[in-house]
């Protein structure tokens, strides 16, 4: 005889059995392997393995503390908090890997002393292991006081990072121009750059005025490195979070390539981050070469470093090498713009034949085409070209074996429909035994 305990430890044990079979089948699909991804050559990032540990990256920022920085103009706010409040948020964010030291400039001599003002920078806290409680004590402290001694700083910067074979980047954040000169800071920059140690440094320059912004563009253009003009305190601590970032990252340091007037000239890019630069409503090409089952990803970034005209865009387009166009991506704006940006992304399909004759697939080469509408005032160089950031980079496709998204959720699909198949069986079986439990229930 069935009882009604029976009836239950039956459906019971039927739901366990059906989320168990389907349990395993279907998530295995999606996460079991864990193992090392492969790159786009087919080698697995295990392969990749360095011997031995890589030196951490060295970061220094170079704080400017004159004078100059009461101004109240940055968002109601004086350029000193602005520096402060940022800071907290940057040493909130630093990667682990990072060693990371502050050194300022203008903090201590408040007199009118040439000779003791341009030689006013000390290192704040040292370059190493950020204990994040101390180092915002250290910029607690400071208060705008003297002059601005760029090349002296600069120079006591590269003495701060010197030594190893790390990566190495000096983050600098003025609102002026250097008031030591004759030691002239682009021509400190060029000779850092000219000592070989691979240290990049970028320059921030708080509401500048033009005098500020060139000399500020020369620091950064002798080193490799960049120049971003900050009017907002979130423009700040997201820019200097991207540098210190960047910096824990070698593969992403921007490499210096020449773009060609066409596709026929162009440079052959691997996946990385490159600058070149962009005269007004000029056309740049570069090509990269795509497998079948990759994905090509690629952005562009022009940096708008002098005063433009209103209403102006960017266009970055995958074309072939016969000039047709694959994919295109595009933005445009009006009114005063630092920087503006797009992007794109073209999946190569498999090569069916190829894989049918198990022939090695042949890969595309792609042209990716970077045109800018920008426009200038009569009294405004457009020589040199405007400095643009190209990042690139090849994936395995979404129908790849080693990607788990498509659609957004991938094969998680089939998960998704093994539950609501699971779920169905179970309501169904569920009412029946309640309307047999009834039953039972009136016959008693």
């Amino acid at each position: 005889m069935i009882t009604r305990k029976r009836w239950a430890t039956g459906v019971c044990a039927l739901l366990a059995a059906l989320t168990v079979g389907l349990g395993p089948a279907t998530l295995s699909p999606a996460w079991a392997d864990t193992g090392p991804s492969a790159s786009a050559d087919g080698s697995t990032g295990a392969d990749n393995q360095p011997g031995t540990p890589k030196e951490a990256p060295k970061v220094e920022l170079v704080l400017d503390v004159s004078g100059s920085m009461r101004k109240r103009d940055i968002d109601g706010q004086s350029r000193m908090s602005a520096a402060k409040s940022a800071f907290n948020e940057v040493l909130d964010a630093v990667p682990q890997e990072v060693r990371l030291g502050i050194r300022t400039l203008g903090a201590d001599y408040p007199g009118q002393d040439r000779k003791r003002g341009c030689q006013d920078t000390r290192q704040l806290y040292p370059v190493g292991p950020l204990d994040r409680t101390e180092a915002k004590t250290a910029v607690a402290t400071l208060a705008p006081t003297g002059w601005t001694p760029i090349g002296p700083a600069l120079l006591g910067a590269a003495e701060d990072l010197k030594g190893g074979e790390a990566t190495k980047r000096i983050v600098l954040i003025t609102d002026g121009e250097d008031t030591c000169a004759p030691l002239d800071p682009c021509e400190v920059a060029r000779d850092i750059a000219a000592r070989g140690i691979h240290l990049v440094i970028d320059t921030l320059g708080l509401v500048p005025d033009v005098k500020t912004r060139r000399q500020l563009m020369c620091i950064a253009e002798a080193t490799g490195g960049t120049y971003t003009s900050v009017h907002r305190t979130e423009e700040l601590s997201g820019r200097v979070r991207q540098l210190v970032v960047r910096a824990a990252d070698p593969v992403v340091t921007p490499v210096a390539t020449d773009g060609a007037a066409r596709c026929a000239d162009a440079p052959a890019l691997e996946p990385g981050l490159y600058t070149d630069r962009q005269v007004f409503g000029q056309h740049r090409f570069y090509r990269v070469d795509v497998l079948p089952g990759q994905e090509l990803r690629a952005s562009v970034s022009v940096s708008a470093d002098r005063a433009v005209n209103d209403d102006y865009g960017v266009l970055l387009r995958a074309v072939t090498t016969h000039g047709r166009e694959i994919v295109r991506g595009s933005e445009a704006g009006d009114g005063r713009t630092d920087v503006i940006s797009t992007g794109l992304r073209y999946p190569k399909k498999d090569d069916q034949e190829a894989l049918d004759d198990d022939t090695k697939p042949a890969a595309e080469t792609v042209c990716l085409q970077v045109s800018n509408s920008f426009s200038a005032p009569p009294s405004v160089k457009t020589t040199p070209g405007m400095p643009i950031e190209l990042a690139i980079d090849v994936v395995d496709g979404p129908d790849s074996a080693s990607d788990v998204a498509s659609f957004g959720l991938g094969r998680g699909w089939w998960l998704l429909g093994a539950l609501v198949l699971a779920g169905f069986l179970g309501g169904l079986i569920w009412g029946w035994v309640s309307r047999w439990r009834v039953a039972i229930w009136r016959t008693n």
